[in-house]
């Protein structure tokens, strides 16, 4: 047993070939805080499209279900198996892969026909001491396995997990005549990881993804995800919105920040010159964003970020509900907040309860009522979306 000194990052990337409305690889996740344990799945239905995502999607929710409730992996198994509708008196089918993370760091993965799942440890490849096989009960299920793995999570230990699409990309083209395969993946993650030693879990997936698709000439052949699990030393972040309710709490305020020793950002002008007048130091506007419908940033020394309040933090919120693994963040205010709370793990926000008058419209919900339901959006996305852990204080 080891005691937890990292935080979990977690990444998937997904691609379907083209012409697919819907990917037939499907990929779930949850964090269950009570017992401070996350639950993986990775299922692949048999062929593409809607048919095979009906097919993964039905065994994902219930391996995660099944999961959740510890049930044993053969018992669910079976399940899952016996319930997969028939189609001409054929067994439908997907395979899966689940991966769950105790408090403890204990990692137990279960296998079914997808690849096997790499474990890196540092630049190392890691085998777990604990490895084993179970056999999937009932008459329609002989000679399906179940292959298991179990071991304590250590930092820098990363566990990359994919679909068939990664292993088979490229098949039948004169570089990777029987596809790209096992061991040459197994190369390229070692090269990205000698490379870049503290490569993110989103970096590394992407690249792996990538590089299937450039296997595969841009065209897919078959749906391709890649999950990479990165436990690492965590990253802390700073959100400041708002003024302290009492202004002759300003000071005591601008020491909380000054004492912080992550990143920080500032979102609202009131907030920045409060900060600026108190640490005597002077705003600077910059005007260079893409986006024109939003207010330009400013500079702070000893600031990442500044950036306009109630506007920014609500575009920060509409594009966390609408994050996807395909997403790409350019460079305006609200994407930038976006940017770095994923790059960070914990985000501690500091949300000010003071009125701006300036906004205030006696037929609207005054903007303190406003930015609080605002936050409560964006800290429950950090936590169940993105697994961050989440710290926020009304001053």
């Amino acid at each position: 047993m080891t005691k937890q000194t990292y935080h979990t990052e977690i990444e998937i990337q997904q691609l379907r070939p083209k012409g697919e409305e819907v990917c037939g690889d499907v990929f779930f996740s949850k964090r269950y805080p009570e017992e401070e344990r996350i639950i993986l799945v990775l299922s692949d239905g048999i062929g593409h499209g809607i048919k095979a995502s009906v097919l993964a999607t039905l065994t994902a929710t219930m391996a995660l279900k099944y999961s959740s409730f510890h049930t044993k992996p053969e018992i669910a198994a079976q399940i899952i198996m016996d319930v997969l509708p028939s189609t001409d008196n054929r067994p439908s089918y997907a395979t899966f892969t689940v991966i769950e993370i105790e408090k403890d760091g204990l990692v137990k993965i279960i296998n079914y026909d997808n690849p096997p799942v790499v474990i890196m440890r540092g630049k190392q490849r890691f085998k777990p001491i604990k490895i084993y096989e179970l056999e999937v009960s009932g008459v329609n299920n002989i000679h399906k396995i179940l292959r298991c793995q179990e071991f304590y999570a250590m930092k820098e230990d990363r566990i990359i997990f994919f679909t068939d699409g990664v292993t088979q990309s490229g098949l039948d083209t004169p570089k990777f005549i029987m596809g790209w395969g096992n061991d040459k993946i197994f190369n390229f993650i070692t090269k990205q990881i000698e490379n870049q030693p503290l490569i993110s879990a989103t970096k590394l997936a992407r690249k792996i993804a990538n590089k299937a698709l450039t296997n595969d000439n841009y065209n897919l052949k078959d749906d391709t995800s890649c999950g990479v699990i990165y436990f690492r030393r965590p990253r802390e972040t700073m959100l400041i919105t708002g003024p302290p309710f009492y202004r002759v709490k300003d000071k005591g305020f601008i020491n909380r920040i000054i004492d912080f020793k992550g990143q920080k950002m500032i979102c609202g002008g009131t907030t920045a010159e409060i900060i600026a007048r108190e640490m005597g130091i002077e705003i600077e506007t910059v005007q260079h964003r893409s986006d024109p419908t939003m207010p330009p940033t400013a500079q702070l020394k000893g600031f990442d970020l500044v950036t306009e309040g109630i506007l920014t933090i609500s575009k920060v919120e509409e594009i966390l509900e609408n994050h996807t693994s395909q997403t790409r963040l350019y460079d305006s205010p609200a994407e930038e907040i976006v940017k770095r709370l994923l790059d960070n793990d914990i985000i501690h926000l500091l949300v000010g309860t003071r009125i701006n008058w300036a906004h205030h419209d006696p037929d609207q919900p005054v903007e303190i009522e406003i930015r609080k339901t605002v936050i409560k959006r964006i800290v429950k996305m950090l936590q169940h979306k993105f697994f961050k852990k989440v710290y926020v204080e009304y001053v």
